[in-house]
C-alpha cells in the first residue's frame, strides 16, 4: 500500500460494496494505536497526511468518502490543524441555506436545526454554481444513540432513478431545477434551511446581498425585510469527470415538500423543473426510498473525521435519539 506504515484500512459492518466491489466508505485507522495515543501525537497524524496526500486524494476519488477513526483529534483546534494539513482551499458558505456558526479557523457548526429532526439527503450547496468539492465532518461529542450522518454514492441514485423513472430523469437532465426560498432577515434555527438573508449573503446591505446573490445565479425579490430567492434553472444531474459517471447532484430530497415528503413540508421553500413543471410525487417517493436503501450510516465515535467528496456523495442527518451530539464541519474547494 502506498500509505507506508501509517494508515491501515479496516472494515466496519455498516459498509457496503460499491458497483466496483470496493467497500464504501473507506475506513482508515492507525497501523498501531500506540502510535497515536495522545494529543502530542497529533503532529504525527498531520505529517502523515502531508506525506501521503496524493494517495489519500486518490482513495477519496475512488471511494467517495474516507472515515478516519482512532486518530488523536480531540478538539476544534486539532480538527482545524487536520484540515490545514490537507491544504485544500477554503470554500465559503455564501448563499447557504442552513444556520451555521464559525467556531475556530475553518471549523463551523453543522446545520443548527434541532437535532431530533431529520435532514434529508443532499449535495452541499448543489443549488449554486460555487459549491464545495470536499467536506470534513468531525465528531467532537458522539451520540449515545441516533444522530448518524448517512452517506450515499450519487451515481447509484442516478442509475436507479433512470431505470425506474426514465422520463423524470430525462426532464431533470433537459430542464434542470429551479429552487425558490423565502428568507427573513433573521435566522430561524427551527428549520434546517433557516438561514436569514443577512447570514446567507454575509451582509446587512440589501444592495450587497443582491450583488452576491447575482454572482450565484440567484435573483432576489424583496418583501419588506424578507426576500424571495429564485435560483435556477441549475443542473439537477452532473457529470463527474473524476469518476466518469453521472451523479444525482441536487437538493431534491430536502427541497421537495409534496405528499411523498410531507414531514419536511415548509411553505417558505419550493422546487420545480427548470421549465416550470411540477415534480412527480411518485418519482420523488421512489427517490427517497432508494436513497435510504442505498445509504451507509456508521455510528459516530468521538474523534472521528470523515472526508467526503461532495461531487460524488450525498449526505443527510438522522434524528438524535440520545444526546449529546456535536458534529463540526469544514468546507473546501
Amino acid at each position: 500500500m502506498a500509505s507506508g506504515n501509517i494508515f491501515r484500512e479496516i472494515e466496519l459492518p455498516e459498509q457496503k460494496p460499491d458497483s466496483d466491489g470496493a467497500l464504501f466508505p473507506a475506513v482508515l485507522s492507525p497501523i498501531s494505536n500506540a502510535d497515536f495515543t495522545s494529543t502530542a501525537k497529533l503532529n504525527g497524524f498531520e505529517e502523515a497526511i502531508k506525506a501521503h496526500k496524493p494517495w489519500l486524494e486518490s482513495l477519496l476519488q475512488k471511494r467517495g468518502a474516507i472515515l478516519f477513526r482512532g486518530f488523536p483529534v480531540n478538539s476544534t483546534s486539532d480538527m482545524n490543524d487536520v484540515v490545514e494539513a490537507f491544504g485544500f482551499p477554503e470554500a465559503f458558505y455564501v448563499g447557504g441555506r442552513a444556520s451555521r456558526t464559525k467556531i475556530l479557523g475553518r471549523i463551523y457548526t453543522t446545520n443548527e436545526a434541532p437535532q431530533d429532526k431529520t435532514i434529508p439527503f443532499h449535495h452541499e450547496m448543489a443549488y449554486v454554481p460555487d459549491y464545495p468539492s470536499k467536506l470534513f465532518f468531525f465528531c467532537q461529542e458522539a451520540p449515545r444513540s441516533g444522530g448518524e450522518t448517512p452517506i450515499v454514492l450519487s451515481h447509484i441514485i442516478y442509475d436507479k432513478m433512470k431505470e425506474k423513472h426514465p422520463d423524470f430523469v430525462e426532464k431533470l437532465e433537459e430542464h434542470g431545477l429551479t429552487y425558490t426560498k423565502i428568507m427573513s432577515d433573521e435566522d430561524l434555527p427551527s428549520s434546517f434551511t433557516g438561514s436569514g438573508w443577512k447570514s446567507a449573503y454575509m451582509t446587512n446591505d440589501k444592495n450587497v446581498a443582491e450583488e452576491r446573490a447575482a454572482k450565484l445565479g440567484t435573483k432576489l425579490e424583496w418583501m419588506g425585510n424578507s426576500v424571495k430567492t429564485i435560483t435556477g434553472p441549475v443542473p439537477g444531474i452532473k457529470f463527474d469527470k473524476g469518476s466518469q459517471r453521472k451523479t444525482w447532484f441536487n437538493s431534491l430530497a430536502n427541497s421537495y415538500g409534496g405528499p411523498a415528503n410531507a414531514e419536511i413540508y415548509d411553505d417558505s421553500r419550493s422546487i420545480e423543473f427548470g421549465n416550470g413543471e411540477p415534480l412527480s410525487d411518485s418519482a420523488m417517493k421512489d427517490c427517497l426510498r432508494i436513497l435510504e436503501e442505498e445509504c451507509v450510516a456508521i455510528p459516530w465515535k468521538k474523534g472521528d473525521v470523515m472526508l467526503v467528496n461532495n461531487l460524488m456523495v450525498l449526505h443527510s442527518r438522522r434524528p438524535l435519539i440520545k444526546p449529546p451530539r456535536r458534529i463540526l464541519v469544514s468546507l473546501c474547494k
